[in-house]
């Protein structure tokens, strides 16, 4: 049994009569149409799949929609969760807002804006919490969801500064990256994928608590499990001197970007310029062609980053991609409002 609400879209040039959009709560069973969806979409990623999203179901309340048309074709998805009357768009994913198909326009995200908006508060539902998919990962634009949540009233909120370095426009290496390179060359530390993420774990986690005083957001046993799930999206590229794993970075693979996940290294491996072999081998070998390669935020805290840290990724020829998160107040929402943004 799913919860399930009509509403009205604008009509398309030439259409007699708008058309009925509803919204259906995710359950289980919904599962291969969810999938399917994902992987066809304009702007999904495997971090989507119900299989990657629900490996901790039990942290998060799920609160995942799903838009149909008059015929009942699925033609969008927001993976979310729910906390108490707020609806985030996901609190356990780096980011995620409306999954979209090519046949995505923006007349139809205002109606899908519209539906979802007044499914979810007549539920209760009286905030909105939005982390929108960066543009680097979108197969083609799908940046209609962003227009269609301020016409409804959605405020920005802050940006996170993604550091990306594009496959078609690099920028050299900083100096003193070079140097690290060419250190670490000269240690002749050997590079290979890897599986022994329970070992990296052990660097990443000192790493961590010595620099930060924090722990990484998956334990060991749930990163292998994971990688066990999504062997060609998850990956552990490890450098070693002798039989000591002196640095680490795992990779999330997806169609358009490659991501270093963690990024850690020992105190030897610190010495020895480690991670800028490891990162040099990823950029120009593994992934040379990967359109970006997202070597993430530098944020300790939400709005606060790390300048050393960003520092260091820039010298790679990052420069800052904006990861954007929006609130909505849907305490006095009305239905129609969105879709008063068109004619």
């Amino acid at each position: 049994m799913t919860e399930e609400t009509t509403t009205r879209t604008p009509r398309a040039p030439g259409e007699g009569r708008s058309r009925p959009l509803a919204v259906e709560r995710y359950t289980r069973d919904r599962q291969p149409a969810w999938d399917e969806f994902v992987r066809a979409s304009k702007n999904g990623t495997f971090l989507f799949l119900r299989d990657y999203m629900d490996y901790h179901a039990d942290r998060f309340t799920d609160h995942s929609l799903l838009v149909h048309d008059d015929a009942h074709r699925l033609i969008a998805l927001l993976p979310a969760h729910q906390e108490g009357d707020a609806l985030v768009s996901h609190g356990g994913l780096t980011f995620g807002g409306f999954v979209a198909g090519d046949g995505m326009k923006i007349g139809l995200m205002l109606g899908v804006f519209d539906a979802a908006l007044g499914y979810l508060h007549s539920r209760g539902v009286r905030r909105v919490l939005y982390k929108a998919i960066p543009h680097i990962y979108h197969r083609v634009p799908a940046e209609e969801d962003r227009y269609a949540l301020l016409a409804a009233g959605g405020r920005w909120i802050r940006s996170s500064p993604v550091a990306v370095v594009p496959r078609d426009q690099r920028l050299p290496y900083q100096e003193r990256r070079q140097r690290g390179v060419k250190k670490a060359q000269a240690q002749g530390l050997a590079i290979a994928r890897s599986r022994d993420f329970e070992g990296f774990w052990d660097v990443l986690s000192a790493r961590l608590d010595k620099s930060y005083l924090a722990r990484p957001v998956h334990t060991a046993a749930e990163i292998q499990l994971l990688s066990g799930r999504f062997p060609e999206h998850i990956k552990l590229f490890a450098c070693h001197r002798d039989a000591a794993m002196v640095a680490g970075v795992v990779v999330y693979e997806s169609a358009r970007v490659a991501r270093a996940q963690y990024i850690a290294s020992t105190d030897a491996g610190r010495a020895v310029g480690a991670v800028d072999l490891l990162l040099d081998h990823l950029l120009a070998d593994v992934y040379r062609a990967k359109p970006y390669f997202d070597l993430g935020t530098s944020e300790v805290d939400a709005g606060v980053v790390n300048r050393g840290l960003m520092d260091q990724k820039e010298g790679f020829g990052a420069r800052t991609v904006s990861q954007d998160h929006f609130a909505l107040d849907l305490t006095d929402w009305r239905p129609g409002t969105v879709l008063k943004a068109t004619t």
